[in-house]
């Protein structure tokens, strides 16, 4: 069983984006660019984080071509449609395996894939930090992006101090996709997180070891975050998460919806994603 390694949220303007989640509490870790011309910045919860990325080298895009998945050019082409939560990142061991299983489970894979790049400690000590990944898709859902990531150094997504959050964010609760034919992505993400699907209605949920991913029909995500998923167009896609929080105080004052037991920004104010707040405890 996998589990919700982070999650890739685009937006056509990264300053923006990160000053947004800045003022919703969340502490950042320095801003990284990558060798393939997208840059991002980092908000690290116990287990998983939350990466916030943008095309800053758009000369610098490799275009995909036959088995060669493109990072950098699904997410440009994403961003040129609208903002929002553009993939959703597994954990794992071994990327180059899941690849080699996922392809026997006929599962559309890409070629192995590996990079690394600079990145920076709280005590401004200079590193290396390098990744696999095995990217995934499925031809019914062509606007969401999935794939695992091996990393080489995981302690440096868990620093205290990059953890340390205003709002008192612990966790990603869940993620949700939704939008036409959501619910046949089932098989699909139940190959690639080894996660046994649970259904009920209106909607499935695979409760990985970190976090829950909930594919939903668009009645029920409506129901759970007080709007429609936001973005229709692009068939079943990636549309909301729910971060769990300590205490819910630092929203005191903030024109957020309850729904339930979240408080909720919705899409039109979150840059493409719905955004809610859960007190856990």
């Amino acid at each position: 069983m996998k589990g919700i390694n982070h999650l890739v949220i685009d937006a056509a303007d990264l300053d923006a984006l990160a000053t947004f989640w800045r003022d919703l509490g969340f502490t950042q870790a320095p801003r990284a660019q990558h060798p393939f011309g997208t840059a991002n910045t980092v908000i690290q919860l116990p287990g998983t984080y939350i990466e916030l990325l943008g095309v800053t080298r758009p000369e610098a895009v490799p275009e995909p071509e036959g088995p060669r998945f493109s990072f950098a050019a699904f997410n440009r082409d994403y961003i040129a449609r609208h903002d929002g939560f553009a993939m959703l990142v597994l954990d794992t061991e071994d990327a180059f395996a899941d690849i080699d299983a996922w392809r026997r489970a006929g599962i559309r894979t890409y070629d192995r894939f590996e990079f690394s790049r600079p990145a920076r400690y709280p005590d401004g000590r200079e590193a290396t930090i390098g990744f696999r990944l095995a990217h995934a898709s499925d031809p019914r859902a062509p606007w969401l992006g999935a794939f695992a990531c091996q990393h080489f150094a995981p302690d440096y997504f868990e620093q205290p101090a990059y953890m340390d959050h205003p709002n008192t964010a612990c966790g990603v609760a869940d993620v949700w996709m939704s939008g036409p034919g959501a619910l046949d992505l089932a098989g699909f993400f139940a190959t690639i997180s080894g996660v046994a699907p649970v259904a009920s209605a209106g909607r499935i949920d695979l409760p990985t070891r970190a976090g829950t991913i909930v594919l939903a029909e668009p009645a029920v995500y409506e129901d759970a975050f007080g709007e429609p998923p936001p973005h229709p167009q692009d068939g079943p896609h990636l549309a909301a998460v729910t971060v769990s929080c300590r205490s819910l105080d630092a929203f005191t004052g903030r024109a957020l919806m309850s729904v339930g037991d979240r408080l909720v920004i919705p899409s039109g104010k979150g840059f493409g994603t719905a955004i809610g707040f859960r007190k856990i405890g």
